[in-house]
């Protein structure tokens, strides 16, 4: 379920889908994915909410993809001799 986090870090209400949640001393965080930001933060468990209806129209920013059949590779860089290879 989508739901709306304020992010610390932004200062500012996101779009997020909650991955984990876990009990710190005082509290509950929740480990959430930012759809519009990609990225993954904790969130107390106050600073979640229900998402609107028109706030969900709104497409995301950014997207979860994987790169198909890329083989990774090592750049070798010799600063004494100014070269690079793969």
């Amino acid at each position: 379920q989508i739901c709306v986090v304020f992010s610390e870090e932004l200062k500012c209400w996101c779009r997020a889908v909650i991955k984990s949640i876990m009990y710190c001393t005082d509290d509950y965080q929740t480990e959430c994915f930012l759809l519009d930001y990609a990225k993954y933060i904790f969130v107390k468990s106050k600073n979640i909410r229900v998402a609107l209806e028109a706030f969900m129209q709104i497409p995301y920013r950014a997207k979860k993809c994987r790169l198909y059949r890329t083989k990774p590779v090592t750049l070798r860089i010799d600063f004494c001799e100014d070269t690079a290879k793969i």
